[in-house]
């Protein structure tokens, strides 16, 4: 069936069309979100497409799900000519939500939902500095006051309010969720671990993300020299690209611990690599609801995370895992080193973390949420 017939049976039947507008196309948290919850909505009520300033792993990653995927390149919240194609295109595939994610986009899809009369949700990720500016802020009060707003978890709302001056009134929390991950045989476990080069005798600790600053890399790495003093047999994967893998690289080998440290670069396998690990570690200086966190807990790993942004809304502290203050190399070595000789204490804080995300944080509590939400903005247009 061509695509022009699908647009005209989701009219016919009245399935509604959510298009989903995404100012990075990742790979990270934020585009995995977008592609699961596009990917997940109910197909007897909606029809989910994309629409992206850039092509990239999220175009790749939506298409192979089966959804359709549009490109319109943009110079920014003052470029007139993207903001008529992008128009063009809500009217071509009568478009009846629009889904945001991220400044540019929740700021450019408000301007031209107001335009066509078409309601928007405008979720936002992270704090990403765009409330250092004045200019900034007054867009996102523009935007809050047209669109439905929501922040993924309860920090980064009261954030939005504070450092933007929006009402609170005007943020809703709405949390990220991830499915149940494959399940990988020990064996499947043991080629892993053969692959990427491990000792079958060391504990494995790892950390997934994008290798940028806000990541929080460098701390970690700090703290492995005071780590392999009292847990020699360990070893560290950080699954990742990014700008900084140089710069880390160069500081595993001034600290000695470059043979115990392993740069995996970017991973379509997340899953393998997270059966492998013994403890995950999330060394950030900020977050807005972390899905690496929430992989972690879902495949059964205890957690180490720094205590910032919505960390401690999934990491119950001495729980389900410890968390560490910020940029604390020292704090942060004590927990691996804790996590890694009490495994029985381990064990317990990855049930109960496994349970905690399966009851608050499941992909299908975040689909239900959303689709309840799109429902509402269709009821006060109607």
């Amino acid at each position: 069936m061509h695509d022009a017939e699908l647009c005209q049976l989701a009219v016919n039947s009245m399935i509604r069309t959510i298009l989903f507008l995404s100012t990075s196309s990742g790979p990270g948290g934020a585009e995995r979100v977008i592609s699961n919850l596009a990917a997940s909505l109910d197909p007897r009520r909606y029809r989910a497409i994309l629409c992206l300033f850039r092509p990239g792993w999220l175009k790749e990653r939506s298409e192979s799900c089966g959804i359709r995927t549009f490109v319109l390149p943009t110079q920014g919240m003052t470029d007139w000519r993207w903001a008529i194609q992008f128009k063009r295109l809500l009217r071509q595939e009568q478009v009846d939500v629009i889904h945001a994610h991220e400044f540019d986009a929740n700021v450019q899809g408000a301007c031209v939902a107001a335009l066509s009369g078409i309601p928007l949700v405008a979720t936002v990720h992270g704090k990403n500095y765009y409330w250092e500016r004045l200019r900034r802020r007054l867009a996102y009060r523009w935007v809050s006051r047209r669109a439905t707003m929501v922040a993924v978890s309860e920090d980064l709302k009261q954030f939005i309010v504070g450092k933007v001056g929006i009402p609170t009134s005007r943020v809703k929390v709405l949390y990220n969720g991830v499915d149940v991950l494959p399940q990988c045989t020990p064996a499947e476990v043991v080629e892993c671990r053969k692959e990427l080069g491990l000792p079958e005798d060391h504990q494995i600790v790892g950390v997934v993300g994008n290798l940028y600053p806000v990541k929080g890399h460098q701390y970690l790495i700090e703290a492995i020299p005071a780590v392999l003093k009292t847990c020699p047999n360990t070893s560290f994967v950080f699954a990742g690209r990014g700008q900084l893998e140089s710069e880390l690289k160069a500081q595993a080998c001034r600290l000695g611990v470059d043979e115990r440290v392993h740069f995996l670069g970017l991973r379509q396998d997340i899953p393998r690599i997270l059966a492998m690990l013994d403890l995950f570690v999330l060394p950030s200086l900020s977050e807005g609801l972390s899905m690496a966190i929430l992989e972690a807990m879902i495949a059964g790993k205890p957690v180490v995370a720094t205590q910032v942004g919505g960390n401690p809304e999934l990491v119950i502290n001495e729980e389900t895992g410890f968390l560490v203050p910020p940029r604390d190399s020292q704090a942060l070595g004590d927990k691996l080193i804790v996590s890694l000789t009490n495994t029985q204490q381990s064990a317990e804080f990855a049930e109960r973390g496994k349970r905690r995300a399966e009851g608050l944080f499941s992909l299908q509590s975040m689909v239900s949420s959303y689709q309840s939400l799109y429902d509402q903005c269709l009821k006060s247009e109607g």
